[in-house]
């Protein structure tokens, strides 16, 4: 896949937010909209405080969760809770444009169905994400697609629902959605980060991160990230 090496986490969070912001003027010119799906964990949050200051035509945008932990709409471990706090609360945008993964209710089967129909409401069928948001765990998985779960193997549903991960079970959008994006954009930093990238970057579909389709990928990483990575090249 194509790759950038920024300095560090800082550099790689801005980055990530003017090619957002690019490829949503983009997308705005040749469809008249704009589909972003952004992952949870720590890593994107200063990304997406960035890109909140960046120039986006806002009112074409439909924002869509990569994958969400089942919990509380209240619990302070939900993505959509920092992700609105770190960009939708800061921009001009409204509430049918946001599309949270409805995680509360006690069917989390027939949730996912309905996500997966929103998804074609808008992004056709099958649906076509102008952009996702991808970032890695030390472990490999990426997404929600974390090792050893059957929502790997799910090639028929758009939304699958994982078993318990880190003290959650969890929604998540499956490899048949991330296969079509236009672009899947990684955004990876830390040195804890160095094995997994190293073995993502080589296609080892053993991590779950390996089996993501590379074609139309870019992958943003700080240098402490690709330390592993530069080392086994030179070897």
């Amino acid at each position: 896949m194509k790759a950038e090496v920024l300095p560090d986490a800082e550099a790689v969070a801005r980055r990530a937010a003017v090619i957002i912001a690019s490829d949503a003027r983009a997308a705005a010119l040749a469809r008249g909209r704009f589909l972003l799906a952004t992952s949870g964990g720590a890593t994107p949050w200063r990304m997406l405080e960035l890109l909140a200051g960046e120039d986006v035509p806002w009112p074409l945008v439909q924002v869509f969760q990569v994958d969400e932990r089942v919990a509380e709409a209240s619990d302070p471990a939900r993505n959509f809770t920092r992700l609105r706090t770190s960009l939708l609360d800061r921009v001009p945008i409204s509430a049918d444009q946001i599309h949270a993964m409805p995680v509360e209710g006690t069917d989390l089967a027939a949730a996912a169905a309905r996500y997966a129909a929103t998804l074609r409401r808008f992004g056709g069928t099958p649906p076509i994400l102008d952009l996702v948001h991808l970032g890695l765990g030390t472990d490999g998985h990426t997404a929600s697609l974390v090792p050893g779960d059957p929502a790997l193997e799910d090639a028929s549903s758009m939304v699958a629902v994982s078993g318990p991960y880190e003290g959650f079970r969890r929604m998540t959008l499956t490899y048949p959605v991330l296969e079509r994006a236009r672009r899947i954009l990684w955004v990876v930093t830390g040195s804890d980060k160095a094995a997994a990238l190293s073995r993502m970057r080589a296609g080892d579909r053993s991590i779950p991160a390996g089996r993501v389709p590379s074609k139309y990928a870019l992958l943003l990483a700080d240098a402490a990230a690709m330390a592993s990575t530069r080392t086994e090249r030179a070897r």
